[in-house]
């Protein structure tokens, strides 16, 4: 879908102007303050990715262990195989369009999703919708770094079977995680850490070099077992066919919502990563590849991966790590785990470790540098015991649904602002100073019209999932979410004129 192009002058510059409400950080132009900018979260000087990091950005972020299940968790609906495809065909549309919107206002000014907060919240009220955010990246961090975790045990089992008394809970357990599953979970914490703490150039090279990597090794996987089971044992219907005809369009509509809201966190904060890019087309050729073409090929690979587990082992597996530790081909097991071991510390990065610390940093930029925000996040994720949220399965369904509340209006407001309201112009000086006649100062600091929409489209969607009357629209909430919150603000801001 082409997006309107921006007007002349989208980045009004300012000239430089003495903010003499705090010291300026240094190399900084004078009006910038330091409780709005440090060297992480100031406009960018050269934006130097291209389509392809953008491409292997998504590929990073779809090709995980909690991607794998939920691709294979829509075909157990009660759809045939291509209601299914069609859904997450539509779905991923509708996440590459409205990552194309979000990704615009970074990439055209060079700053992250806090900062481009705001024009919307205010210079301080930003904070808001950033800790929101950076919170929900923290309990995600936490549980994609268990689930890689789980491949990393898979493997030391394989070739130390006598370690399988430390991966008991009930004989060698703390808080609800056995000895060996710290081990690895402390690990992986570790590697992602190293990666994340060279900077963003290092996670560029990750994950240009993971993505496709991890392509690889799945369809090497898929291949295997393909032939092991034979192919005519193989059917694309993970579940029994229930809906056809009209009956099949609400089961439909659900599932399109549910992808959309799978992607909701990466999607808000995309900007975090658009900043980087040359130009706006690089973005939309990237998410194009990424999204609709990467999605499609992910979802066929993980059916035809799960199908073969029927034949193979008697049973429908839809956890790939499980599968993984079924095979009786060492070498398979290796390549199976460190793949999505791989593939899990990729999404990770991406989808949280960077979006928690563009946010965090954006709370005190002067004290919390970008490192600083990520590794405040790491050692958060800790704290959580997030194994203890991934193995109730109520507390994840509530999460997701809440996630999708929270983030919907957000998402809302700041395509509202930035389409409707800033009419695609945006002053970056202004965004950085805390004098009074700056664009973004409101009344101390915080844009309250944003602040009462938020509230106002959270509180209805969260309704729905918390409500029993209204919880058939709970995998509506990110929808609600943004149509009730960008209408809300738009509103208001309509009301104040």
């Amino acid at each position: 879908m082409t997006m309107p192009q921006p007007s002349p002058g989208t980045l009004a510059a300012q000239p430089p102007r003495r903010d003499n409400s705090s010291d300026n950080p240094p190399d900084f132009p004078q009006h910038y303050s330091d409780r709005l900018a440090n060297a992480d979260l100031a406009p960018l000087k050269k934006q130097t990715w291209g389509a392809y990091n953008i491409f292997a950005f998504w590929m990073s972020d779809v090709h995980s262990v909690g991607g794998y299940v939920f691709a294979g968790s829509l075909f157990a609906l009660g759809l045939s195989s291509w209601q299914v495809l069609l859904s997450l065909l539509i779905g991923i549309t509708f996440v590459n369009f409205f990552c194309n919107l979000i990704a615009r206002p970074s990439q055209a000014s060079g700053v992250p999703y806090p900062v481009i907060s705001r024009a919307s919240f205010g210079v301080l009220g930003a904070n808001i919708p950033a800790a929101i955010r950076g919170l929900i990246a923290v309990a995600w961090y936490g549980i994609q770094t268990y689930l890689a975790s789980s491949a990393f045990i898979v493997v030391a089992l394989k070739f130390f079977p006598a370690l399988a008394i430390y991966a008991d809970v009930h004989v060698h357990g703390f808080l609800g995680l056995s000895m060996l599953g710290w081990v690895g979970f402390l690990l992986l914490w570790l590697l992602q850490a190293l990666v994340f703490w060279n900077g963003m150039e290092a996670i560029k090279k990750f994950i240009d070099f993971a993505g496709p990597a991890v392509y690889a090794v799945m369809f090497i996987l898929a291949g295997w077992m393909v032939y092991k089971a034979g192919w005519q044992n193989i059917g694309l219907n993970l579940g029994h066919v229930k809906y056809s005809g009209w009956d099949a369009l609400p089961v439909m509509l659900t599932a399109i919502a549910l992808v959309v809201s799978y992607f909701s966190g990466p999607m808000l904060n995309f900007g975090d990563f658009s900043r980087y890019c040359h130009t706006f087309g690089d973005v939309k050729r990237g998410n194009f590849w990424g999204l609709p073409v990467n999605f499609l090929a992910f979802s066929v690979i993980t059916v035809i991966t799960t199908s073969a587990t029927l034949p193979l082992f008697g049973q429908l597996i839809t956890d790939p790590v499980e599968t993984v530790a079924r095979i009786d081909n060492t070498t398979a097991v290796v390549l199976g785990a460190l793949t999505f071991l791989i593939a899990t510390i990729g999404i990770n990065i991406v989808a949280n470790f960077v979006s928690a610390a563009f946010d965090f940093s954006n709370v005190a930029p002067k004290r919390i540098s970008w490192r600083t925000g990520g590794m405040l996040a790491a050692v958060a994720s800790i704290f959580i015991t997030p194994w203890n949220l991934f193995n109730n399965p109520a507390v994840i369904h509530y999460t997701l649904d809440i996630l999708g509340s929270l983030i919907g209006p957000l998402y809302g407001i700041l395509i509202a602002d930035y389409y409707l309201v800033q009419r695609r112009e945006i002053i970056v000086d202004d965004l950085y100073t805390m004098r009074t006649e700056g664009r973004y100062w409101y009344q101390g600091g915080v844009n309250y019209h944003a602040v009462k929409a938020l509230v106002f489209a959270a509180l209805l969607a969260i309704s729905c999932v918390m409500i029993p009357q209204l919880r058939m629209l709970a995998d509506f909430s990110w929808f609600i979410g943004l149509f009730v919150g960008a209408g809300s603000y738009i509103f208001l801001n309509a009301a104040k004129k």
